[in-house]
């Protein structure tokens, strides 16, 4: 729709400025909720900055694993050269599939909780509504840049100028929309609970859970097949139904472990 503009001669592009717009509204919203419990907000802001790093390794990493194929069928035919190498690499690594971010996120917070020795259900919490946030604001990076382009509808938007040229000229359902809504809605439920003290220490994987139902089924209406598909269904749809398991083992254990405890 509006994926760049000029300024001084340099071009702007909206996903990154989207992308900056909510991690600075994510990281205020983490620091908010911090200080409403007594935690101090420079430990919180350490470890957004470390999942941070993990989120901008980790989604380039999946979406190359998603390319793999087509890799392994390019360097078949050979390239010229180191330029012609690194060209393909940029092919690779060009993209970025969120649940990459996610679990790259999940990692290096985990390793920083684990160094810091601090309680991790309690950062978690935390960091639970302002993830959605952050997302909330991606994706409407995604809808101007039209990376994330819906399915033919007669009902939609028209892209013309989309990064990806397989989503112009096409009336198309404006999906990205359709999920930032679908974040901003549930931050705001998660914050409320928050701020209620209600579900402590299970905010996380309510969060985890929630955007995985989600996930699943709006993959059925992106229509962008480049991020990989696997017995007839998309690489994203099969971590949803990854993280809902783990989610589902983790709920389990904790109920027979309060019911042990009574």
């Amino acid at each position: 729709m509006f994926p760049s503009f000029e300024v001084f001669g340099k071009t702007i592009y909206m996903y990154p400025l989207a992308a900056a717009a909510g991690a600075l509204a994510a990281g205020f919203l983490a620091v908010r909720l911090a200080k409403s419990r007594g935690i101090r907000d420079t430990n919180v802001i350490e470890l957004l900055l470390f999942s941070a790093i993990g989120a901008a390794v980790g989604g380039p990493v999946l979406y190359a694993l998603t390319q793999l194929r087509g890799v392994i069928a390019v360097l078949r035919f050979g390239f010229s050269g180191l330029s012609g190498f690194f060209e393909i690499m940029s092919l690779v690594f060009g993209g970025s599939v969120f649940y990459g971010g996610l679990i790259g996120g999940i990692i290096a917070g985990a390793i920083c909780l684990r160094v810091k020795g601090w309680n991790a259900a309690k950062y978690l919490d935390v960091c639970a509504p302002a993830i959605p946030l952050f997302h909330a604001f991606g994706r409407i990076g995604c809808f101007l840049g039209g990376c994330c382009y819906g399915t033919e509808s007669r009902f939609g938007f028209v892209y013309t100028h989309s990064l990806a040229e397989a989503a112009n000229g096409v009336r198309r359902l404006p999906v990205p929309l359709f999920e930032s809504v679908f974040l901003f809605a549930l931050c705001a439920v998660l914050t409320r609970l928050y701020l209620r003290k209600s579900l402590n220490g299970r905010l996380f994987p309510l969060y985890l859970a929630c955007y995985a139902i989600w996930r699943f089924g709006v993959e059925f209406f992106r229509g962008d097949a480049i991020r990989g598909f696997a017995f007839g269904l998309s690489v994203s749809q099969w971590i949803s139904l990854g993280i809902l398991a783990i989610v589902a083992v983790w709920t389990a254990v904790k109920i027979k472990n309060k019911e042990e405890a009574q």
